[in-house]
C-alpha cells in the first residue's frame, strides 16, 4: 500500500470509500512520522505516561486490528492485546502500558499496520456501513455498527496522531 500523504480529496468518494481513504491517509502519516525518526528517537520516551513513539505504532496496529478483525468480522485475533504490558487492560480498572519487543523494528510494525489496513479497506468494500459487527469476537452483546467503528477508530488514530506530532516536534 502507498504511503499517502495528502488528505483525500472534497470530491472523493462518499460511503465507506470516503472512510477507507481517510483511514489510509491518517495510519500513513502515523507511519511516516515514526519512520522520519532516528531508531533511538523510536525508542525514546519524551513524555510522563513513558510510551514511545514505537510502542504508539504498536498500539494502532493492535487497536484497528481489535475494531475490524476481531471486533466487527469476530475473527480470532493472536494476542488481540499484544501491544500491552497486561491482558485485556481494560477489565477492572487494571493500569497497564504499551510495550513492543525488543527485536521488533518500526519498520516491520509499520508493514504489519499496513497490512492491516488493507484488510479494513477489505472490509469497508465489502460490507454496508450499517452492519452490526458479529456477535463472538470481541462483542458478546451489543455489537456496534461499521460505520460506529471507523468513527470510533479515526478518533482514536486522530487523538494519537496529536500525541505523535508533538513528540516528533519535541524530538526532532
Amino acid at each position: 500500500m502507498a504511503r499517502n500523504s495528502e488528505e483525500p480529496p472534497k470530491s472523493g468518494p462518499a460511503g465507506a470509500a470516503r472512510w477507507a481513504d481517510y483511514l489510509d491517509w491518517i495510519r500513513s502519516e502515523m507511519i511516516r512520522g515514526v519512520l522520519g525518526l532516528t531508531p533511538e528517537q523510536q525508542r525514546t520516551s519524551l513524555v510522563p505516561s513513558g510510551w514511545t513513539p514505537v510502542e504508539l505504532l504498536s498500539h494502532v496496529l493492535h487497536m484497528e486490528q481489535r475494531w475490524f478483525v476481531w471486533g466487527f468480522l469476530g475473527e480470532p485475533v493472536a494476542d488481540p492485546w499484544g501491544d500491552w504490558d497486561i491482558e485485556e487492560p481494560w477489565r477492572d480498572g487494571v493500569e497497564g502500558r504499551w510495550q513492543v519487543a525488543d527485536g521488533v523494528s518500526a519498520e516491520e510494525l509499520a508493514d504489519r499496520l499496513e497490512a492491516i489496513g488493507a484488510r479494513t479497506r477489505e472490509v469497508l468494500a465489502s460490507y454496508p456501513l450499517d452492519a452490526l459487527s458479529s456477535q463472538g469476537g470481541r462483542f458478546a452483546a451489543d455489537p456496534p455498527s461499521l460505520e460506529w467503528i471507523c468513527f470510533h477508530v479515526l478518533a482514536e488514530y486522530a487523538r494519537h496522531a496529536g500525541h505523535l506530532d508533538i513528540v516528533v516536534e519535541l524530538g526532532g
